[in-house]
C-alpha cells in the first residue's frame, strides 16, 4: 500500500526485492528498522548543527528557531548525532519509549 508520498515502507516491499540503484532508499520509508531514536533537549542545545553535518541520512532539518529537528521518517537511531554532540544535548531512547 502506498503512502500518500508515494513512499512505500520496506515492510510493503515483496521478499527478495533489492535496491539496486543509488540513492533509491529515499523512496522507502527506513526510520521504521530503528530500536532506538533520538531525542533533543532544546535547553541544551546550542544549534551548532554537528547532528545535521554528521548524520548519514539527512535526518535533520532546521526549524524556525534554529533547532535542527529529526524526521523520524528516515531516521534509523544509529546514534552518530548523540555521539557527536558536543554538548550532549541528544539522548538515544528505546522505541516505544
Amino acid at each position: 500500500m502506498a503512502k500518500e508520498t508515494g513512499i512505500k515502507s520496506w515492510k510493503e516491499l515483496s521478499p527478495g526485492t533489492a535496491i539496486l540503484e543509488p540513492g533509491s532508499a529515499a523512496e522507502l520509508k527506513t526510520g521504521d528498522w530503528r530500536s532506538m531514536h533520538p531525542v533533543t533537549d532544546r535547553d541544551r542545545c546550542i544549534k551548532c548543527g554537528q547532528c545535521y553535518i554528521m548524520c548519514p541520512d539527512m535526518v535533520y532539518a532546521k526549524d524556525a528557531e534554529g533547532y535542527f529537528e529529526q524526521n523520524y521518517y528516515w531516521c534509523k537511531g544509529c546514534g552518530i548525532c548523540a555521539r557527536e554532540c558536543p554538548v550532549g544535548a541528544i539522548m538515544m531512547i528505546e522505541e516505544g519509549d
